[in-house]
């Protein structure tokens, strides 16, 4: 089975947010669905055809977070090397086009989001970065073509 890494945070996003779903939109949803019954002809109530399919999205957002969370490798984000780029390093890049500076951190698939710097293990840019030390310059392929960094710094918490 493929392990899914993670860090802790991301890891306790996910347990909020199944438990959220087990127990406030999973009874909210079962309450909608009988009082949508109660309107009568069940073929024609857009109601109650709503609640059934708001239903299936969540039983199924379940299921795919269980497994998530099953399949997890947590990654102690405190003890990680401070002299080179990792799964869950913090570390300032160079554009070496613009000068423009960017924080990074290398992130499970599930935490993702770029707006907030942290990008998934999996993508392009990840791949690239991972093992590189201060100083060191990459060539990442972007959807906008090809991009050169340097590592300007590897942040420690």
């Amino acid at each position: 089975m493929k392990r899914n890494p993670m860090t802790k945070e991301g890891y306790r996003a996910l347990q909020e947010e199944v438990e959220r779903l087990r127990k406030i939109e999973r009874p909210q949803i079962i309450m909608a669905i009988e009082e949508a019954r109660g309107h009568g002809d069940l073929s024609e109530n857009a109601e109650y055809i709503y609640a059934k399919e708001r239903q299936s999205h969540i039983e199924g957002r379940i299921q795919e977070l269980d497994h998530r969370i099953g399949t997890a490798e947590i990654i102690d984000t405190s003890r990680l090397p401070g002299d080179r780029i990792v799964f869950g390093s913090k570390f300032v890049l160079c554009n070496t086009d613009t000068d423009e500076e960017i924080i990074y951190q290398i992130v499970g698939i599930d935490e993702s989001d770029i707006s907030q710097g942290k990008i998934s293990v999996e993508s392009p840019m990840a791949k690239a970065l991972i093992g590189k030390k201060l100083d060191d310059e990459v060539v990442v392929d972007t959807p906008n073509g090809k991009r050169e960094f340097e590592v300007i710094d590897i942040l420690k918490d």
